[in-house]
């Protein structure tokens, strides 16, 4: 996801969630419908995933995709403008 604040990169989990469920990228990657190359890209935070593919994961963990993806607050408060304190969504 891009905005005219400059590039954003979505924090994510995978590697975490795939080492908990004992799954090689290539095992996540089959079951996803995508390359090996994919999955380490998005790990790797070269590639923000699609919106889809991003819901795909966390489906196939069984997780909210809150829980595989974030951005951290220095980047939310820059694409809002405001403090911490002042977020327009839950901490």
């Amino acid at each position: 996801m891009r905005t005219s604040m400059g590039d954003l990169k979505v924090k994510n989990r995978i590697k975490v969630f795939r080492a908990m469920h004992d799954l090689t990228q290539e095992k996540l990657a089959q079951a996803l419908g995508v390359t090996r190359q994919t999955i380490l890209a998005i790990e790797k935070e070269k590639y923000d995933p699609s919106l889809s593919l991003a819901f795909r994961i966390a489906y196939y963990f069984n997780v909210k995709i809150e829980d595989l993806f974030t951005y951290t607050n220095e980047e939310l408060q820059q694409v809002s403008g405001t403090s911490d304190g002042d977020l327009p969504w839950p901490k």
